[in-house]
């Protein structure tokens, strides 16, 4: 499960498609709340992504840190954790954004998935004259 949440913000971040993907459960729910919206299913986490968020997001890094993992029974558990993401949206502003993640998992042919995420926003604003940059591209 740690995997998983360290895989969504790999691939979200390293825009590798088959990571984030495999995350998610056939049946997941992705409710990333206002501005984006509620994404259910695979088909709809690949809307979220191609139509929504990467072409959103030029350039993004996302921090996971708290995660706290509660079993309900041998094939599903909870888990809570918070984010922190700093990125370069489309038109080349610099945002910041808190959230805490509420994820539901579920164990299916001793796979472990993620079933439903649910992003709270805390705070989604911009950094007025920051670049993000490599150390040389100054």
């Amino acid at each position: 499960m740690r995997d998983l949440v360290s895989d969504y913000c790999h691939g979200f971040d390293k825009r590798d498609w088959t990571r984030f993907i495999a995350i998610w459960a056939d049946d997941c729910v992705w409710d990333i709340g206002p501005p984006f919206g509620v994404f259910e299913g695979l088909d709809g986490i690949r809307t979220a992504i191609y139509e929504v968020l990467w072409p959103a997001w030029e350039r993004s890094l996302h921090l996971t840190t708290n995660l706290r993992i509660e079993f309900t029974n041998d094939n599903r558990a909870t888990g809570l954790c918070d984010v922190s993401c700093t990125g370069t949206l489309a038109d080349g502003s610099t945002q910041i954004v808190g959230a805490t993640y509420t994820d539901v998992f579920c164990r299916r042919e001793a796979r472990w998935q993620i079933q439903t995420r649910k992003v709270t926003m805390h705070y989604f604003n911009p950094l007025p004259g920051v670049t993000l940059s490599a150390p040389g591209d100054h």
